[in-house]
C-alpha cells in the first residue's frame, strides 16, 4: 500500500535538500479533520532553515503547488500557522484501501518485527487462590499485546508465569497439616484451599509459632522435602485444572507454564554471580543489593535471613533463562502497578548479571491500575474477592436473557451469548487506559448500550447482514472509486488506511485502549455511513461500492477485535 506520508516527506525533500526519513519523523495525523489528512510543522526547520516557520510552510507550499498535476496522491496544500496541511486526493485513497483490502486476507499484517522475539509475561495466577477479577487485567492486557506484537511480523513468546511458589505456600502447607480432613480438596479444590488459606493467615496473625512453622515450611520445600513436595504438586495440578476452565472461557492460550517453581533449580547461580559482583551483601541475617546508588532506596532481598529466596530472586532467573533461551529484544511484564517498585528493583539487578545490554535495556514494566470493589480493595486473605469465572458466566447469561428479549427465534443462542458476554468484559477492560483504576461495578460492565463490545459485535453482524442481501460480493476491477468520495466514505476509508498504523501505536506505549477506541471510532464511522446512505439500491455502481466498502468496515473490525480477544457472531 502506497504510504502517504512518505510521499510526502519525498516532495519536502526535494524542496530543502535534507532525508525524507528524517522529514517522515515529523508528520502527524491532525487531531481536527478539517486541517487535512497530514500535517508538517515547519517549526521542525525554523533553527535549520534560518526563516520563521510560516514563511517556511509558505515557500515550500509554493514549490508544490507548481508540480501538483505530477503528484496524483496529493489533491491540495494549505498553510495554518507553522503548519503545511495536505490533503490526500480522494480517489487515489480510496483505491489503495481497497486494493489492499482485496489482496491481503489478513489486512494489517505487517513485518515491522521480522526477526524481532518479544516475550511477554502475563496473566499469573497464584497456585490455590482464586482466579478473581483482578486477575483479567493482566490475562486480557497482555494477550492483546500478544496478538498484535504477533500480527505486526514479531516472534512472541506468551508465558504464564504461575505463582506457584513463595511462603504462601508453606502456610498452606501448614494448614493441610493441621486441618486437611476437614475439606474437601478433590472436589472443589480452590474453594476450599483458600478456605484453609484464610483460616492459616488468621492463625498466623495470632501466633507467631505458626507463622515459624509456615516459613519452615516453605524451607523444606525449596530443600526438596518429599512430603511438601507431593502436597505441592497436588495443590498445583489441582488448581491448574480450574484455571483451565476460566481460560477456556476467555480464549487464552500460553507458550510456557513455568511458573516461580521451574526457577527453583536456577537461583544459585543467580546468587553467585551476584556474590563475585562485589554488590551482594549481608543484612540482619539476609543477603541483599543495596540500590542507593542507584536512586532506589528500597534494597533488593535475594535470600532471607531463613535461607529462602524471594520473589525477587526467581524473577532475576527467569530473565537469565529467557535470555538465553528466547533471545528476546523485547521482555515486557503485565502486572499491576503495585509491582512497580519491585521491577525497578529487578531491573537494575539484572545489570549485575553479566547479560548482554540488549536483555537488560529489553526489560519493560507494563503496568496496570487495580480493580476494586467499591468498599476497596479485593484480598485473598480477607475472602473478599469476585471469581472470574462467575464473573464470565454471569455476563454470558445476561447477555441470553437480552438476546431472548431482542431476538428470540436467533439460531445457536448460546454460542452467540458466549460471544457477546465474554466480548462485553474484554471490551469493558480494555477500553479504559490501562494504568486507571477500575471499580467494579456490575451495572456498569455489563452495560449492552454505548461505548461497549457489544456495540462493535453489533456494527459487525449489519455489515455482514448487507453482504448477505447483496448475495454476491463484487470484484474490486467492478468497483468505481469516484462514488466513494464523499465526506462519509472517505472518513470510513481514512480510519481503514491508519488501521496498521494504530497497531504500531499500540506496541510502542503497549496500550490496547489505543485499538479500543479505534473499533468503537470506525462502528460510529460506518453508522453514519449507514444512516445517510442507501447501500442496496437500483444503481449497481452505487451499490458494488458502496457493497464493497461495508464489505472492508467489517474485515477490519473483525480483525481488531478478534486481536483484542473478541469473537465475533455473524448474527445477533
Amino acid at each position: 500500500m502506497k504510504n502517504f506520508k512518505k510521499i510526502i516527506a519525498l516532495e519536502i525533500s526535494k524542496i530543502i535538500n535534507l532525508k525524507e526519513e528524517e522529514l517522515e519523523k515529523y508528520i502527524e495525523i491532525p487531531k481536527v479533520s478539517n486541517n487535512g489528512d497530514y500535517a508538517f510543522p515547519c517549526f521542525s526547520l525554523a533553527k535549520e532553515l534560518k526563516k520563521a516557520p510560516n514563511i517556511i510552510a509558505s515557500e515550500i507550499k509554493v514549490k508544490i503547488e507548481e508540480q501538483i498535476e505530477n503528484i496524483k496522491e496529493i489533491e491540495k496544500v494549505e498553510i495554518s500557522g507553522g503548519y503545511l496541511n495536505f490533503y490526500i486526493e480522494k480517489e487515489s485513497l480510496a483505491l489503495e484501501v481497497l486494493k489492499e483490502i482485496d489482496k491481503k486476507e489478513d489486512y494489517g499484517k505487517f513485518n515491522i518485527g521480522n526477526g524481532k522475539n518479544i516475550v511477554i509475561d502475563y496473566s499469573a495466577p497464584n497456585i490455590a487462590k482464586p482466579f478473581h477479577i483482578g486477575h483479567l487485567r493482566s490475562t486480557v492486557i497482555g494477550a492483546a499485546l500478544y496478538n498484535i506484537y504477533k500480527k505486526l511480523g514479531y516472534n512472541t513468546i506468551g508465558i504464564n508465569h504461575l505463582g506457584d511458589y513463595g511462603t504462601q505456600f508453606g502456610k498452606l502447607i501448614e494448614g493441610y497439616k493441621l486441618w486437611g480432613k476437614e475439606y474437601n480438596i478433590e472436589q472443589d479444590p480452590i474453594n476450599e484451599l483458600t478456605k484453609i488459606y484464610i483460616r492459616i493467615n488468621n492463625l498466623c496473625k495470632e501466633d507467631e509459632k505458626a507463622l515459624k512453622e509456615c516459613r519452615n515450611n516453605f524451607k523444606k520445600l525449596e530443600d526438596g522435602d518429599k512430603y511438601c513436595i507431593e502436597i505441592w504438586e497436588r495443590f498445583r495440578n489441582l488448581s491448574l485444572q480450574e484455571f483451565k476452565k476460566v481460560y477456556d472461557l476467555l480464549g487464552s492460550k500460553f507458550d510456557s507454564w513455568n511458573g516461580e517453581a521451574f526457577y527453583s533449580d536456577k537461583m544459585q547461580e543467580i546468587i553467585e554471580i551476584l556474590e563475585k559482583s562485589g554488590r551482594l551483601e549481608e543484612s540482619q541475617g539476609a543477603k541483599i543489593i543495596d540500590l542507593e546508588k542507584e536512586g532506589i532506596n528500597t534494597p533488593c532481598i535475594i535470600v532471607k535471613s531463613n535461607s529462602s529466596t524471594t520473589y525477587a530472586t526467581r524473577d532475576l532467573a527467569a530473565i537469565l533463562y529467557r535470555a538465553r533461551n528466547y533471545n528476546f529484544d523485547k521482555a515486557l511484564y503485565v502486572t499491576s502497578y503495585e509491582q512497580v517498585l519491585h521491577f525497578k528493583q529487578v531491573f537494575e539487578v539484572a545489570k549485575l548479571l553479566g547479560l548482554d545490554q540488549k536483555y537488560t535495556k529489553g526489560l519493560e514494566h507494563v503496568s496496570f491500575g487495580m480493580v476494586l470493589l467499591p468498599t476497596g480493595k479485593m484480598s485473598t486473605r480477607e475472602g473478599n474477592v469476585i471469581k472470574l469465572e462467575d464473573l464470565l458466566k454471569e455476563s454470558i447469561e445476561r447477555a441470553k436473557q437480552i438476546i431472548e428479549q431482542k431476538n428470540p427465534q436467533l439460531e445457536n443462542k448460546d454460542e452467540v451469548a458466549k460471544k457477546v458476554g465474554i466480548g462485553a468484559i474484554i471490551f469493558n477492560d480494555l477500553s479504559n487506559s490501562r494504568v486507571k483504576d477500575e471499580i467494579f461495578d456490575w451495572d456498569t460492565i455489563l452495560n449492552f448500550q454505548g461505548e461497549t463490545g457489544p456495540y462493535i459485535q453489533y456494527t459487525y453482524v449489519r455489515t455482514k447482514s448487507i453482504l448477505d442481501k447483496a448475495e454476491k460480493l463484487p470484484e474490486l476491477k467492478e468497483i468505481e472509486v469516484s462514488i466513494l468520495t464523499d465526506s462519509y466514505s472517505q472518513k470510513i476509508l481514512k480510519m481503514i488506511y491508519n488501521f496498521q498504523d494504530i497497531l504500531i501505536q499500540v506496541t510502542e506505549k503497549n496500550e490496547p485502549s489505543i485499538l479500543s477506541r479505534y473499533l468503537i471510532e470506525l462502528s460510529k464511522a460506518y453508522s453514519s455511513f449507514y444512516n445517510e446512505n442507501k447501500i442496496i439500491g437500483e444503481d449497481i455502481e452505487i451499490q458494488n461500492a458502496r457493497i464493497y466498502l461495508t464489505y472492508a468496515v467489517g474485515k477490519v473490525l473483525k480483525s481488531g477485535a478478534n486481536l483484542l480477544g473478541i469473537d465475533m457472531p455473524n448474527k445477533m
